[in-house]
């Protein structure tokens, strides 16, 4: 019986010494993903404005998104990945939408007080 007992507890205190796992990290960062979200939104944006059909639209959008994540050197499985991991983390994706709220706050501000010239 003491013998187990003393198994049990060298288990035990093997396990408490492992490493722990290392803590999950998002392929982007906030700043990343918030930039990225907010041109492919102002992208989305633009296409639903367009006198196109909602087909053509999306064919249009891909390019555009496509060429998107080139410029920023990111791949679409990032992206996803990405994504993912932030839907999993609610309060990280808050603090995303909320950056993207406050820079086209900012973007609208400004084009308010810049004359526009003719």
């Amino acid at each position: 019986m003491r013998l187990r007992v003393v198994w049990f507890l060298l288990v035990l205190a093997g396990m408490a010494s492992c490493k722990k796992e290392k803590e999950e990290r998002p392929p982007l960062s906030r700043d990343e993903m918030a930039g990225l979200m907010m041109e492919i939104y102002l992208g989305e944006a633009r296409m639903s404005i367009t006198p196109v059909s909602k087909d053509s639209a999306y064919r249009l959008f891909i390019p555009y998104q496509d060429s998107v994540l080139r410029h920023r050197g990111v791949a679409d499985s990032t992206l996803r990945k990405a994504y993912d991991y932030y839907l999993r983390h609610p309060d990280e994706l808050e603090k995303i939408y909320d950056a993207i709220i406050d820079s086209l706050s900012l973007r609208e501000q400004l084009q308010r007080t810049i004359p526009i010239r003719h």
